[in-house]
């Protein structure tokens, strides 16, 4: 059998490579017979080059420079299915990927698409990914990973590092707090990039690519034991069930769901009897009653105060505004974004970073009516302070993006609202402590017209109700 030679050679620079914790941790798990990685301790060079000769296709975008190492696209570089850890397709094959399985073409759609939502959101704002972790929660309700796969691919961990390098710590797990479908995909994301470092490490010594740094994601919540009960114990009795429960599990002795059965059924083990449960049941009534005439007599006391405080949140704490671009420019270092100063009827224009680059050229930014999300708190976007946000209409998979738009005539500077919601905005501290804009956006869409509204409730303006601009139906805004 003919010894095999490098297939591919990747060509990186240092500077890129420890920026990059997925093309750091993908050169360093590549075998070494199909992939040569050449790294240049200077500037900014990042290709592919697929066979040695003069006829050698050269791809030099990121994204498909990982989806090509990984084994998708026609390229079809390098000969891991089945059996390397590089192989980030999901359990897909590249072959199917190429045409063979309509469920596979799909796939590779998706995690091309994906991978885009990944750069916007690494050229995006902290707040940004908060949102992005509240729509990904309906999304993952009925799915494991971002694409139809049993395993995460090259795009998961490509949108959870893009997460996780913009919310750490205690951001995050407040961003993701309430958000379980999220939270459990961060968490499967993480442990599998931790699985990876490890094959990543033993692979050092031939790959001599530099140790890829991950940035911490979530710590994995335990995950309560099962505890069955009849639903008419004694408090004192779940308690002492839940104790014996934790005592027999770390004594590594009979299993919880033995523990709680014992303490629930009539028998042997220490259950109830049916004079035990009647009391217990007797009891419980009586405490009920007790609680509900005390809510009765001190309405303002109690659980009650949070929860009408949270149905209170609407739309009306946003300050949305009418505002014209007056003046836009490229960011310097940043290729998504755009920097703009924009009149929002203030004593001077506001500055404000929007990642619009790959839907509009810059002569389409200038002059253009918009709407501003005005009390959000300023952020630094790769160095230019912002202060506000853009509002534009996106399809689900952010492939498609349009402003929304004021109606012409609407003033410059005037707040936008939305009909049966006449409350003044919320300062800017307490937009951004209390989750404020995360918490509303999910429910901000257009509807089949294209027209902007919140639940149903129409945007308001002294010349008519906004809209995307090119009238994207049922899209979401932000």
């Amino acid at each position: 059998m003919e010894a095999q030679s490098a297939l591919v050679t990747l060509t990186v620079s240092a500077p890129i490579l420890a920026s990059d914790p997925l093309l750091a941790l993908v050169a360093s798990i590549a075998p070494p017979y199909q992939t040569k990685v050449a790294i240049i301790k200077k500037g900014s060079d990042l290709s592919l080059s697929i066979g040695a000769d003069s006829s050698a296709s050269v791809i030099t975008h990121r994204n498909a420079i990982l989806r090509s190492l990984c084994g998708l696209g026609l390229h079809n570089a390098l000969d891991t299915i089945g059996s390397s850890p590089l192989c980030f397709l999901g359990g897909h094959s590249a072959t199917s990927f190429a045409g063979a399985s309509p469920t596979s073409a799909i796939a590779m759609a998706g995690i091309s698409s994906w991978m885009s939502v990944a750069d916007s959101t690494r050229q995006g704002t902290a707040d940004d990914a908060s949102v992005l972790i509240g729509q990904l929660n309906d999304y993952l309700s009925s799915r494991s990973f971002l694409v139809p796969s049993s395993t995460p691919t090259v795009a998961d961990f490509d949108l959870y590092l893009a997460i996780v390098g913009k919310l750490s710590g205690e951001a995050l797990e407040t961003s993701v707090n309430g958000y379980n479908n999220t939270r459990r995909w961060l968490e499967q994301c993480g442990a599998t990039l931790d699985e990876l470092k490890i094959v990543a490490a033993k692979n050092a010594a031939y790959s001599k690519v530099p140790a890829a740094t991950i940035p911490k994601g979530l710590n994995p919540k335990p995950r309560p034991l099962p505890l069955f009960f009849y639903g008419e114990e004694d408090e004192s009795v779940v308690a002492a069930a839940a104790a014996a429960t934790s005592a027999a599990t770390k004594a590594g002795g009979a299993k919880p769901g033995k523990a709680a059965a014992a303490t629930s059924n009539d028998g042997g083990g220490g259950g109830l009897t049916d004079e035990e449960k009647k009391a217990a049941a007797d009891k419980k009534a009586a405490k009920n009653a007790a609680k509900a005439a005390k809510k009765k007599d001190n309405p303002k006391k109690g659980g009650g105060g949070g929860a009408a405080a949270a149905a209170e949140l609407n739309i009306s704490a946003l300050d949305i505004r009418v505002g014209k671009i007056i003046k836009a420019w490229e960011h310097e270092t940043a290729d998504k974004l755009y920097c703009e100063e924009i009149d929002v009827g203030e004593d001077k224009p506001r500055q404000i970073a929007s990642g619009l680059r790959p839907f509009y050229k810059l002569d389409e930014m200038q002059n253009r009516d918009v709407l501003v999300l005005c009390n959000l708190k300023p952020m630094n976007l790769v160095g230019f302070p912002s202060h506000g946000m853009v509002l534009c209409a996106s399809n689900a998979d952010h492939t498609a993006v349009e402003f929304a738009v004021p109606p012409e005539g609407a003033k410059i500077g005037e707040r936008v609202t939305f009909e049966g919601f006449d409350g003044e905005p919320e300062a800017q501290n307490k937009v951004a402590k209390k989750k404020i804009f995360q918490a509303l956006a999910p429910d901000l869409k257009t509807d089949e017209n294209g027209m902007v509204n919140w639940k149903g409730a129409k945007s308001v303006t002294s010349a008519g109700q906004c809209k995307a601009v090119n009238g994207m139906a049922n899209a979401q805004v932000a």
